[in-house]
């Protein structure tokens, strides 16, 4: 194979045995969607944590799944001030840098957090819409910008990323608003809304590029081949979940709850 695509047959793996165990999740919803939820948040904190040299990476991954479990079951008013202390008491662990390492945390927390929340409160084609907008923003980025190449969208941060893969997956998430826009009742506006949450999934992307590139470390950990951590991965669905957690928190996600 290619040296370019030399990537291509791990991510696949990789990539079809978590959407099949996201999917089926997400389908049952309830507590099997939030044991979900919260063994995500547990990793992400822990990589979190790692990034920045934390003495016990684990205890922190500990407190991120706590936060998150009792946040699903408390009113919206309590979740952010429970998620902060969280990741306060997380920060004690770390020897510098403290403010970028709360920062990263407290993002990933609140992304898991909302995925969790829309599952509940807006419902299941809501977030398989959500999934959606990152899959196939991800992939058309992901091909247009290999098969394409041209210039780099922020070279500094993420040198990979190009205008091509970057507008490409724009494109993608227009079209999975196209798709939605009947089946959730939201109709045409879906469209430029679904192209605002894939570019809130590009911005989490190179969020997180920018702390690796800081930390000086190519993935955020090697427990998914071919993918890196679970921050490589899930990166875009962060960004893009708050991104549609606070469209739903306004009204403007229409037909949403």
């Amino acid at each position: 194979m290619n040296a370019q695509w030399g990537d291509l047959a791990p991510r696949l793996a990789s990539g079809v045995a978590m959407a099949a165990m996201g999917l089926g999740a997400i389908w049952a919803g309830g507590l099997v969607f939030a044991a979900l939820v919260v063994a995500l948040a547990g990793l992400l904190m822990w990589e979190a944590a790692r990034l920045f040299g934390a003495r016990d990476a684990w205890r922190a991954g500990a407190l991120g799944a706590a936060a998150v479990t009792l946040a699903l079951w408390l009113p919206g008013l309590f979740v952010l001030p429970l998620l902060v202390a969280a990741v306060l008491v997380a920060a004690t662990g770390i020897a510098r840098a403290r403010a970028p390492f709360a920062a990263l945390a407290l993002w990933a927390l609140s992304g898991a957090w909302v995925m969790g929340m829309l599952r509940a409160e807006a419902g299941l084609i809501w977030v398989l819409w959500l999934v959606a907008i990152v899959v196939v923003s991800d992939v058309a980025g992901y091909f247009a910008g290999k098969s394409l190449g041209g210039p780099k969208f922020w070279p500094r941060i993420s040198p990979k990323k190009t205008w091509a893969g970057t507008v490409a997956g724009w494109i993608g998430a227009g079209i999975v608003g196209a798709l939605f826009a009947g089946p959730s009742g939201a109709g045409p506006v879906l469209v430029p809304l679904s192209v605002l949450v894939g570019v809130a999934g590009q911005m989490g992307d190179i969020a997180e590029s920018a702390v690796k590139r800081m930390q000086g470390v190519k993935d955020s950990s090697n427990l998914i081949p071919g993918h890196g951590g679970v921050l490589d991965r899930f990166d875009a669905m962060l960004g893009a979940a708050l991104m549609a957690g606070l469209l739903h928190a306004t009204g403007l996600l229409p037909g949403a709850g």
